[in-house]
């Protein structure tokens, strides 16, 4: 996933709605990036870039961790051990 999608993502998550949107005229190399976010809901207040990249911070780790609970339920599962909760939701999505 690339570091724009991952901004979108976080975003996302912060609130619900479309709160968010990104400037018609844009600054920098890219449009969806921290200094092009408009806010479009008056009840929010723009976050800061430390707590979007804490949130993108959270999301990859979250992916990191799944990844790895996936690979090791499967060598669990080849060895006949016991699976942990987050493997089994790694492995079968329940």
């Amino acid at each position: 996933m690339e570091n724009k999608d991952y901004l979108n993502l976080a975003l996302a998550k912060m609130h619900s709605g479309q709160w968010f949107g990104w400037k018609k005229d844009w600054t920098g190399e890219h449009r969806m990036s921290y200094e092009n976010i408009i806010v479009h809901d008056d009840s929010i207040t723009k976050p800061t870039e430390d707590e979007v990249n804490a949130k993108i911070q959270e999301l990859k780790d979250a992916e990191t961790a799944r990844a790895n609970a996936k690979t090791s339920g499967k060598a669990k599962l080849k060895a006949g051990e016991a699976l942990t909760d987050a493997e089994i939701e790694a492995l079968f999505g329940a």
